[in-house]
């Protein structure tokens, strides 16, 4: 079927809208991260020194460092949470309870996370009332309330991976004298090697990238990094933030390419 010439004009018109609408907030951000002035609506020249401000500001770089070291543990605490869940979900077949348990998995992907952050700050309360752990809202709250969100993700992403192998090549490695947690690691584990670097980044990026859990089990020792930048956006936002900005961006992409080209040198 033939497009006719408008109908092309259109469409490109509404992607280039599209593409503007998603990207454009992001440009303004790299662009006014090289901006001279501290206020980010005035341009007054080019200059790189907000680069060298945050190089020097240690609350931000704190919190950068406290939010990167809770993402790793919640992303590898969620994939390896998540990899038991799938597994057990995909090739246990159906069992007592096996409805209540998937719907328990995927709770956090459907309830808010106001509901999910003052859940998780309720439990917290009461098993410090208990055992006295743990002892106030830190870093350690916010871990495992990460991982519990994220779990959901993880186990999605692992679970469709798992469904899709042929259960034949466990079965093949059994016969061959492998017990079953050594088929699972010899067998299973290389084929879904890429689900579990798929579940552990966008698990990474969700801890990363959270604020409304966190602020519900949070204390004032741990501050991360959506935190501080919400703090400091109160006051205006400040010319650094924008620079933090537009550094992460730019390992965001690297990383991106790097994949594309990994996976086309592969192809």
């Amino acid at each position: 079927m033939r497009v006719s010439r408008g109908a092309k004009i259109a469409g490109g018109t509404v992607l280039g809208l599209g593409y503007a609408f998603l990207f454009a907030p992001i440009l303004s951000v790299i662009v006014y991260s090289f901006n001279e002035s501290r206020l980010v609506t005035v341009w007054s020249g080019f200059s790189t020194k907000w680069y060298g401000e945050l190089a020097h500001d240690d609350r931000v770089l704190n919190a950068l460092r406290l939010s990167l070291g809770i993402a790793a543990f919640a992303a590898s605490g969620a994939v390896i949470i998540g990899t038991m869940a799938a597994y057990a979900l995909a090739r246990f077949g159906k069992f007592r309870g096996k409805a209540l348990f998937s719907g328990l998995v995927a709770a956090p992907l459907v309830l808010p996370e106001v509901t999910t952050g003052l859940s998780m700050l309720l439990l917290f309360v009461l098993m410090e009332r208990l055992i006295g752990w743990p002892q106030g809202r830190g870093a350690i709250t916010i871990a495992i309330a990460h991982v519990t969100f994220a779990v959901a993700y993880a186990t999605v992403i692992i679970r469709s991976r798992i469904a899709s192998l042929d259960p034949a090549l466990e079965e093949a490695a059994a016969d061959l004298g492998a017990r079953p947690f050594a088929a699972f690691v010899a067998v299973v584990l290389p084929l879904i090697a890429p689900a579990l670097a798929a579940a552990w980044l966008l698990s990474f990026s969700l801890s990363l990238d959270d604020f409304v859990i966190t602020a519900f089990v949070t204390g004032p020792g741990a501050t991360t990094l959506p935190l501080l930048i919400f703090s400091s956006v109160k006051l205006g936002v400040n010319p650094e933030i924008n620079a933090l900005g537009t550094l992460i961006v730019g390992v965001a992409s690297m990383v991106a390419l790097t994949a594309t080209l990994l996976q086309r040198k592969s192809g």
